[in-house]
């Protein structure tokens, strides 16, 4: 027989409020039961047989396709399940998803009028996600213990961490409900785990507002932005973090017990994350996600679980026409994918389509940062598709294959990175857009050369950043409800946004 934490049975509520507490309780009562366990393996105690623990899951029954016409939730594209039926999902960390959570149990009770379920799944917890922040206490056990771990505790199952649900190939066995979330709570911590590892911050520093971008040379001019706002005691935003979880206040706000917990990494890490924070969780996070597609699919997959409101790639890009000049604007209102990592996943003939709300708030950021507006505009940004491809020298590929297909396709500008970020915004239903600004001219003879390159930085890594951020402003002002668009919702959604 497992051993097993004291059974909390399901509970019925209408008060959202309410129902996030029974999450919270049953969630911490599992999480306990699990670290109390791990303490004794470690002292050496086999008595225990095997030790299990379970998720907290959230249910709703309805009988009806009809919905109450909320006025608050009558305009929104989530928050609705769509049709009759049982509907349930595993939850985890509630610490962290709190206001989340708290928003779809209330989307859900005002748009069908029913009673959630807040009870213990059967969907066990791997020990490896019970683990406090910076709680490495299995780091002293020997080889040979830690190999026992098996026998004692539940460890990650990758069958319970796929993406079905968000691919749309997801189907429940005869019995089992519709699922509630694109996310189960196992693929959650999952995801949660990697972001500390690639970024080296925690994902509770992670802002609703994401940049991409490719160089370094933006992250520096972030950090100086960054570090700038904390100096400014009228700042919107409250902290800064970096690497390591290393945490700047804003003047005159004081310091935190988690500062003392931060400490510069000896290294960088693969794709370090930093992040402006605002109260609201409503700030800036920028990631520099390095060169190449399967670095943007890796990030992306990640992220997505913390249902950001909009993701936007700030990069470089080869200028395919003859008309463009170094340091001019591309905004992507198309994709060729030539970048191979999601074929599995989206289909190619599966269309990206630009999202309105980005690519309105990407224009009025750069005709706001540059002054240059209306017609004039036109001479430095141009609204085209971007061509992505994993190979890096295509160039050099003979009898010109490449430069046909992307004539054909009518491409402005090529990359290695966008197509890739907007392709899994689509398919995680996060809203996305690209501005890439042409570093070299391959097909005209321009090349990349050092001086080249140092003007070219030089003059306009600073600008585009805060074309960036002056975009995520006009975001922010417009309210993220216009944001999450019926584009990115399947024929029959799952109800979380």
């Amino acid at each position: 027989m497992p051993n097993l934490p004291t059974f909390i049975a399901p509970t019925r509520f209408h008060d959202p409020a309410a129902a996030l507490a029974q999450v919270a309780r049953i969630y911490d009562a599992n999480i306990q039961h699990l670290r109390q366990a791990m303490q004794r393996f470690v002292a050496g105690d086999d008595s225990m047989g095997h030790v299990r623990a379970c998720y907290p899951l959230v249910r709703i029954h309805t009988e009806t396709v009809s919905r109450k016409n909320h006025p608050k939730s009558a305009r929104l594209s989530y928050g609705f399940v769509a049709g009759p039926g049982r509907y349930e999902t595993t939850l985890t960390r509630p610490d962290l998803y709190s206001d989340y959570y708290l928003e779809q149990f209330s989307l859900l009770l005002q748009n069908h009028g029913v009673e959630l379920e807040v009870g213990t799944s059967t969907q066990p917890i791997p020990m490896h996600f019970s683990f406090a922040e910076n709680d490495h206490v299995e780091g002293t056990l020997s080889a040979e213990r830690r190999m026992l771990m098996r026998d004692v505790f539940d460890l990650p199952d990758l069958a319970a961490m796929d993406d079905g649900i968000a691919n749309g190939t997801y189907e429940p066995r005869a019995g089992e409900p519709q699922p509630l979330s694109l996310f189960t709570a196992p693929r959650v911590d999952y995801s949660l785990h990697r972001l500390r590892h690639y970024t080296g911050t925690g994902p509770e520093h992670f802002q609703n507002f994401v940049l991409f971008t490719n160089y370094q040379f933006y992250i520096d001019e972030f950090i100086a932005l960054g570090r700038a706002a904390m100096a400014d005691p009228s700042s919107e935003y409250i902290a800064f973090v970096e690497p390591g979880n290393v945490i700047t206040r804003r003047v005159g706000l004081s310091a935190e017990n988690i500062d003392a917990l931060g400490k510069e990494p000896p290294r960088l890490p693969q794709m370090p994350g930093y992040h402006l924070v605002r109260a609201d969780r409503a700030g800036i996070t920028m990631v520099n996600i390095g060169v190449g597609p399967a670095n943007a699919k890796n990030i992306t997959d990640h992220i997505a679980v913390l249902r950001p409101h909009a993701w936007i790639m700030l990069g470089h890009c080869a200028g395919l026409r003859t008309t463009q000049q170094l340091g001019d604007y591309v905004l992507a209102h198309g994709y060729v994918r030539e970048d191979h990592v999601l074929d599995e996943e989206l289909p190619l003939w599966v269309p990206i389509p630009a999202l309105a709300e980005i690519q309105v708030a990407l224009e009025q950021a750069v005709a706001d940062v540059t002054q240059v507006k209306g017609a004039a505009l036109k001479s430095i940004m141009r609204t085209g598709t971007v061509a992505s491809t994993d190979n890096r020298n295509w160039e050099l590929l003979p009898n010109n294959q490449p430069q046909r297909r992307f004539s054909q396709s009518r491409a402005v500008a090529l990359d290695m990175e966008s197509a890739t970020i907007a392709a899994n915004g689509f398919r995680f239903r996060v809203p996305y857009g690209t501005l890439l600004c042409v570093s070299d001219k391959p097909l005209h003879g321009e090349i990349k050369l050092p001086g080249m390159a140092n003007h070219f930085y030089r003059e306009r890594v600073d600008q585009h950043l805060r074309i960036g951020i002056r975009a995520v402003e006009l975001l922010r002002a417009e309210g993220v409800d216009q944001l999450h668009s019926r584009k990115l919702r399947s024929f029959a959604e799952v109800a979380f946004q």
